[in-house]
Order: C-alpha cells, then structure tokens, then sequence
C-alpha cells in the first residue's frame, strides 16, 4: 500500500493531505506552532522553531520554517514514517513531489489575471506557474536539513541526515532527480535531467 502511494507520488497521480495546520503559539519564544490532524503539537518541530526564536530570528520566519516542516511531515504521515529514520529516499520522494505538485499560491489570482505560466504581451515576462520553482524546493531542503542538524546535535533523528550536506548538491535536487527518485542519492550528479520519473514534462520555474 505504502509503496503503491510512493509510486503514485512520483508519477503526480496522488496528491499530500492538508492535514495539520500553523496556530498561533501562547508564548513569544514559540510564536507558532506546528500541530497534526488531530490538533496535537508536532513536538520536535516546536523545539526545533523554539532554538530558531533564541537565536533572534523574526516571528514570520518562525512561521515560515513551521509551513516548510508541516508540508515535509504531511509527506511523512501518509508514508507512515517517522521523521526519525526517514532517509533520502523520502527526500528525494518530497523533491519529486513537489515537483509535480500545484503550488496553492498560484491559484489565489485575482479576476482578469493571466494563468498561471502566461507570457505578458507588454512586457514578455513569463507569469508564475502552478509548481514549485526550484529555488523553492532548495529552500525546503534548507530548512529540512537544518532541522535534522538541529536534533543530530542531542543525537536524536537519524545517524546520516537525509538532506544532502552539499548546498550545490540541494540545488541540483531542486532541478533534477536521480533516477530512481525511491532509492538513494547517487553519489554524482542526477542522472535523470527535467522531470520526475514517469511525469510527462518539466514543471521547473522561477519565483517571484
């Protein structure tokens, strides 16, 4: 079962769950936390948010790292993994996802706007498109891997964090994947260039 909906994931033939949410948190040194379909804490994200707040990083920053850690573990719960043995193989499956995922910013557009991905005839700049740029999946990598370093530091989590040490190599995920996106990183350059496996095209593009 788990497997199929791997495999689904890869091929944009499943979609995440929006379970869980960002609340707004009852102390300023956890302005937001991170809570699961059933409305309980996502403890190890808040201590991690909490560490980030001693270390004099603004409140919309810590809600901004609360979004890009809830998207990471809504991909872990309908994998049925827990974040402490996750591997590369989840975050290359994340990378791929993502990929292949419509970004819900793209659908708040305002009547009369161009779709998502058009080209402005006055000014030839292309509009946003519905994915992730691949810029952005970097910066989900970021702060994937900061989480994971974060915990290593108490020896908790996994012995090997799963997100790539290599800044270069995160942003070589976020344009490419292995070819095996449900294996490993290799430990070379992505072998397969543009799209996922099974995905029909390339859904790279920039962010505003």
């Amino acid at each position: 079962m788990v497997e199929d909906v791997r495999r689904a994931l890869m091929e944009g033939k499943h979609s995440v769950p929006e379970v869980g949410t960002v609340v707004t948190g009852a102390s300023p040194h956890l302005p937001f936390v991170v809570v699961d379909g059933d409305g309980r804490e996502v403890e190890p994200v808040s201590v991690y948010l909490r560490d980030l707040m001693l270390g004099d990083v603004s409140p919309l920053t810590c809600r901004s790292y609360g979004y890009d850690l809830l998207r990471y573990h809504r991909l872990l719960w309908i994998l049925q993994t827990s974040w402490e043995i996750a591997t590369e193989a989840e975050i290359a499956l994340l990378v791929c996802w993502l990929r292949e995922a419509r970004n819900p910013q793209r659908l708040r557009k305002r009547n009369g706007s161009p779709p998502p991905g058009s080209v402005n005839v006055k000014t030839g700049k292309p509009s946003l498109r519905e994915d992730y740029a691949p810029r952005t999946i970097n910066h989900y990598l970021t702060v994937i891997s900061g989480f994971y370093a974060f915990h290593a530091r108490f020896g908790v989590g996994p012995v090997t964090n799963p997100v790539p040490a290599s800044r270069e190599r995160r942003q070589a995920l976020a344009h490419q994947l292995p070819a095996g996106a449900d294996s490993a990183f290799p430990p070379g350059p992505a072998a397969a260039e543009g799209a996922c496996p099974g995905s029909a095209g390339d859904p790279g593009s920039p962010v505003g």
